[in-house]
């Protein structure tokens, strides 16, 4: 009962914090978009769920080892700090101009999932294994769209990250998604647990084909900037 009292305590803790340091981006850059100052803490948690989820791994041999087993205190505290920033989030696409249902539910979906492993304290391997794979991407996601503001749109560094970005996106979702996916439907974990790990991977697969799209677009274009001939098929 402590340790479930402890990691609601973390959760609060983390969007109280997260909060603060979105309010500290926007005194510091007021003349900044509050798209911008969100990104900003988005690239912050994304880098940092990408650490902690490393270092709550057993053993590298095997990263999403122990499978359907009960989740450790480091893992529990990786969930904790990305639910924090989920609910976060989901407060701040709120107030956002640029505010979706997609977004929304998104974020609910997430919350309900990783909060479901915290309360059952189990899968904790699968879902960290799911948090990396999904943050592994974000902060050259974010960064895309900070260099547009910043005013590097249009070039070679800004195509650079789009091509970075769709890479990393493409081996994490699609090669590592795949293999995640397999493993958590073939082992004995629980049905919202596996319906999590195929919902992830349909949606990945869709953001595939439009990275996709995306890539080909820009590629393309920056063809027809430079004068090269040739067309991408």
């Amino acid at each position: 009962m402590g340790e479930e009292y402890d990691i609601v305590n973390l959760i609060v803790l983390g969007v109280i914090s997260w909060t603060t340091v979105f309010l500290l981006v926007r005194k510091i850059i007021s003349d900044r978009s509050f798209e911008l100052c969100n990104r900003i803490v988005s690239t912050i948690h994304g880098i940092l769920a990408v650490i902690l989820a490393s270092l709550s791994v057993e053993d590298w041999s095997c990263p999403v080892c122990p499978l359907a087993s009960a989740s450790t205190p480091k893992q529990r505290q990786v969930l904790a700090v990305t639910v924090a920033y989920l609910i976060y989030d989901l407060i701040c696409c709120l107030f956002d101009v640029k505010f979706t249902l997609d977004n929304t539910v998104h974020h609910l979906v997430s919350i309900v999932g990783l909060a479901a492993g915290l309360a059952f304290q189990l899968c904790g391997s699968e879902q960290v294994a799911a948090i990396f794979i999904t943050e592994i991407s974000s902060p050259l996601l974010h960064a895309r769209e900070l260099l547009k503001e910043f005013g590097y749109r249009d070039t070679d560094l800004n195509l650079a990250a789009d091509v970075l970005f769709a890479v990393i996106f493409s081996v994490a979702r699609m090669v590592g998604g795949p293999y995640l996916t397999f493993v958590t439907l073939t082992a004995n974990n629980p049905l919202l647990i596996k319906a999590m790990a195929v919902g992830l991977q349909l949606v990945s697969t869709f953001w595939f084909y439009k990275i996709v799209k995306m890539v080909k677009y820009m590629l393309t274009k920056r063809r027809k900037q430079v004068g090269m001939p040739g067309k991408l098929d």
